[in-house]
């Protein structure tokens, strides 16, 4: 699991991270806002929340909102998950 040691909120709902390998970048996340859980994000407030959960190292908001990590590496890297990785 790649761990995330920076995040920053963005405008648009966008976000920059940082990983403990030094690779950082942005990520768009404009297409789940508002949807299911996200709909929390239809308050900015509620997206600028936006922190490193330091149990499993990934980015996290208030309400047990979180999402992969190695999803969020393989969109900076532009990698693909091997299987090992999602299952993991």
């Amino acid at each position: 699991m790649h761990r995330i040691i920076e995040v920053k909120p963005l405008q648009n709902f966008n976000v920059w991270i940082k990983f403990a390998d030094g690779n950082e970048g942005i990520v768009d996340l404009s297409d789940i806002a508002g949807k299911g859980v996200f709909a929390l994000w239809n308050d900015p407030e509620n997206f600028k929340a936006v922190f490193i959960n330091p149990e499993n190292h990934t980015i996290s908001w208030p309400g047990d909102i979180d999402l992969c990590p190695d999803t969020l590496y393989a969109e900076i890297t532009g990698t693909s998950l091997k299987a090992k990785e999602v299952y993991a």
